[in-house]
Formats: C-alpha cells, sequence, structure tokens
C-alpha cells in the first residue's frame, strides 16, 4: 500500500513538472501572458456565455447521466454516460471554444496556440494514464 502513493505522487509529480516546464517554455517562445491557475479565462462576453452554457449544459447531463445509469445494473452502465467520459469530453469542447475564441478576437494572436497545445498535453497524458491503467497503479 505504501508504494502505491509513492508511484501516484511521482506520477503526479512528472505530470505536473512536464506540464508546468512545457508551458513556461511555451509562453515565453509565443510571448503569451500567465493566467491565474483555476479562473474563467473569457476573451468577451459571448465566450463568457457560450462557456457559461456548456458549463450548465454538462452539469444537466451528468445529473442525468448518473439517474440513467443507477437505472441500470450496476455491473452495465452506459460507457458513454460515465463520469469520467462526460468530464473528459467537457474538457475538451471547453478548451476548443477557447482556442476558437482567441483566435477571432484576443489581442495576442498566439493565445489560441497556447490553449491548443495546453489541451494537446491534457488530452495526451489522460489518454495515456487511463490506458495504462496508471501505469498499472490501478
Amino acid at each position: 500500500m505504501e508504494t502505491f502513493w509513492l508511484k501516484l505522487i511521482f506520477i503526479l509529480f512528472l505530470l505536473w513538472a512536464i506540464l508546468h516546464y512545457s508551458n513556461k517554455g511555451l509562453r515565453k517562445w509565443l510571448q503569451v501572458d500567465k493566467r491565474k491557475m483555476f479562473s474563467y479565462h473569457h476573451v468577451n462576453a459571448r465566450h463568457r456565455r457560450i462557456d457559461w452554457t456548456i458549463r450548465i449544459g454538462v452539469m444537466l447531463l451528468l445529473i442525468v447521466s448518473l439517474v440513467i445509469n443507477l437505472e441500470r445494473i450496476p455491473q452495465d452502465p452506459l460507457w458513454y454516460l460515465q463520469t469520467h467520459i462526460i468530464l473528459f469530453a467537457f474538457i475538451v469542447i471547453s478548451e476548443t471554444v477557447t482556442a476558437i475564441m482567441e483566435k477571432r478576437y484576443a489581442e495576442n494572436k498566439h493565445d489560441y496556440l497556447f490553449t491548443l497545445f495546453q489541451l494537446g498535453v491534457i488530452v495526451t497524458s489522460s489518454l495515456v494514464l487511463y490506458f495504462t491503467d496508471f501505469f498499472g497503479l490501478i
């Protein structure tokens, strides 16, 4: 059990380091301003409305999926209504919309490239962790 936590902490630290240093280098190269972590980054009011529509839609979908999957046999939930699939799709859709809005309306025209790079790293690392069962931890 002790090695599980050490491996998990090591994997999470490694992912954090890769994302942090690649973001730092890409920010410098593309001359993109640093954003606050876990803050909403809306380019304009239209982007804010679209983003909140997506967020509310995902929250409602999570509630509906919970009800549907609870009614089914616990061993037979619908894969496309599982929480991790919905959240993965939410991240991809939300960041894609952000990249599109940044390409169209942002003052720094390199913002969208940075957003797409971040999305690529997040999708790649998430899929690697999922398909390797956290490198054999799960």
